[in-house]
């Protein structure tokens, strides 16, 4: 049985599971019927930050433009661009005992892709979640509905894994920016063309 969680909650998906090395983490939402004239895509990325908070190269950034870490640790499995469907969107698969030491905390993000050209925000979406699986068995270990708190923020801080001592644990954030992907590249240290 997963454990939901609520905003700010934190719970150590490691400490009940020895031996859990490969998690998968899903990224769902849906859009409602709002006719904006363009499709929504909606993007999933994972920084691997540092005890700075920030990445320490850009490598540490995985989205659909860099699929798999140089560590082989985290790996985005594609760019979904309709959302349309049940269950994830997009999945990011991480295998924590290859994250290079060094890195504290992953951070799972979803952006609107060209949300200001398409006039599309996060009010705008539904049922957004995060979970986390098993990829070994496929049991959910847990889950994290995002709820209605958005209004014109285009992109999202879902929730983060981060060690704390010889454990993983997972923080449910839920918190919006505006200013899509270059907000949130900037807030985590990424330099953007």
């Amino acid at each position: 049985m997963p454990v939901c969680l609520q905003k700010g909650q934190k719970v150590s998906i490691t400490k009940g599971n020895p031996g859990l090395t490969k998690v998968v983490v899903g990224l769902g939402w849906d859009v409602n019927q709002f006719d904006t004239g363009g499709d929504f895509d909606l993007d999933a990325a994972a920084f691997l930050l540092t005890d700075s908070g920030k990445v320490s190269k850009s490598e540490d950034f995985v989205f659909f433009g860099n699929l798999t870490h140089p560590s082989g640790s985290v790996q985005h499995m594609g760019d979904n661009l309709t959302g349309a469907g049940e269950g994830d969107d997009e999945q990011i698969k991480i295998d924590l005992s290859a994250v290079p030491a060094d890195i504290t905390k992953i951070a799972f993000t979803v952006t609107i892709y060209e949300a200001e050209a398409r006039r599309q925000n996060f009010g705008q979406v539904n049922n957004a979640f995060i979970r986390i699986y098993n990829e070994t068995n496929g049991e959910e270990l847990l889950r994290y509905d995002l709820g209605e708190d958005f209004s014109i923020e285009t992109a999202a801080v879902f929730g983060e894994l981060y060690k704390n001592g010889s454990e993983w644990k997972f923080n449910a954030i839920g918190s919006g920016y505006q200013g899509g992907l270059a907000a949130l590249c900037a807030n985590f240290g990424v330099d953007v063309e």
